[in-house]
């Protein structure tokens, strides 16, 4: 690991004024669960590790009739014991317990891991986002990419957005709130993802002197939600894919929807196609494929990850009946 300078600020004023206008100088530290491996990796050499960890008001769950806002210090372990979470949104407290191991669910915080960067190959052994040969041919188009995107992989990213929790906290109508120099901003958390066209570009909203505050989920009341992911082991692994869906019934059919995928894309990728063949229908094996084969009908496989296809649609199938045989 490369030489750092380490400062602990108190405050969120002490922490941005610590941060560069420009990435590559300097990094938060939160949990460090991802960070610290870039390092050790090399793939990330900052001069200045920003602690955040002593700054008191980005911890926390606070509830009311309004919804549950969660500071971004909040650890993964604190969410998934929190019984008010586990009440009233069950499908992301479910999506908590399957996001790590207990020991890393015990210094991960959730801002952390919103702002996770790609598990791609190429990415972690100092590729970048974009990957390309000396002679300017895309890797991961001619490479090893069985775990790479089958949707939205038609520029140079093809790695998959990394957060198994941004699927449903997106489902579930989620805002993410930032702070830096300019002020405070706050934004659907579907919109903090981005996906990079040239080198140097991030796969985040966030300014380099900026830091996530906080994250704000409105009131469940009245939601059939669920969160589902296929992995190739059954203990803790990266997922191969993962389905969220939140609806709100009119009697028996189906009054509004939202479908999101993960581990599809470049960003978590909420289907409209979905969305859309779920609205007006009485839920059912048959309106639940349905609704899976639209949010999969432009799907454009890389050489390696055909397979991804069908797991995505069985993912997220089985996601809508699950969430049809209970409230949220």
């Amino acid at each position: 690991m490369r030489p750092f300078e380490y400062v602990s600020p108190k405050n969120r004023n002490q922490a941005i004024s610590l941060l560069g206008a420009s990435w590559g100088n300097t990094e938060v530290l939160a949990g460090g669960t991802d960070l610290l491996a870039l390092m050790k990796d090399d793939v990330l050499s900052p001069k200045r590790l920003v602690n955040i960890k002593d700054i008191g008001d980005l911890r926390g769950i606070t509830s009311s009739s309004q919804g549950l806002r969660i500071g971004a210090l909040t650890t993964l372990g604190e969410l998934a014991e929190d019984a008010n979470t586990r009440k009233n949104y069950p499908a992301f407290s479910e999506a908590v317990l399957e996001a790590a191991s207990p020991q890393i669910r015990n210094m991960a915080t959730l801002g952390g891991n919103l702002c996770q960067r790609p598990r791609c190959w190429y990415f972690r052994n100092g590729f970048g986002l974009l990957p390309k040969s000396e002679a300017g041919k895309e890797l991961v188009a001619a490479g090893e990419n069985r775990y790479h995107a089958i949707l939205a992989n038609d520029g140079p990213a093809k790695f998959v957005s990394p957060s198994t929790l941004v699927p449903i906290l997106i489902a579930y109508g989620a805002t993410i709130r930032l702070e830096g120099p300019r002020g405070r901003r706050e934004l659907p958390l579907e919109k903090f993802y981005l996906v990079p066209t040239a080198e140097g570009d991030r796969e985040h909203d966030l300014r380099p002197n900026e830091i996530v505050t906080e994250i704000v989920i409105p009131s469940a009341k009245d939601l059939r939600a669920a969160h589902y992911e296929i992995r190739q082991k059954e203990a803790f692994d990266w997922p191969l894919a993962v389905a969220a869906v939140a609806f709100k019934m009119q009697g028996s059919t189906v009054g509004s929807a939202r479908v999101v995928l993960g581990y599809v894309a470049p960003t978590p990728w909420p289907s409209s196609e979905a969305e859309r063949a779920l609205t007006g229908q009485s839920i059912s094996k048959d309106v639940a494929q349905k609704a899976a084969d639209a949010a999969l009908a432009k799907a454009s496989p890389l050489s390696q990850n055909a397979y991804k296809v069908k797991l995505a649609k069985v993912a997220l199938t089985r996601a809508i009946l699950k969430a049809a045989g209970g409230a949220a």
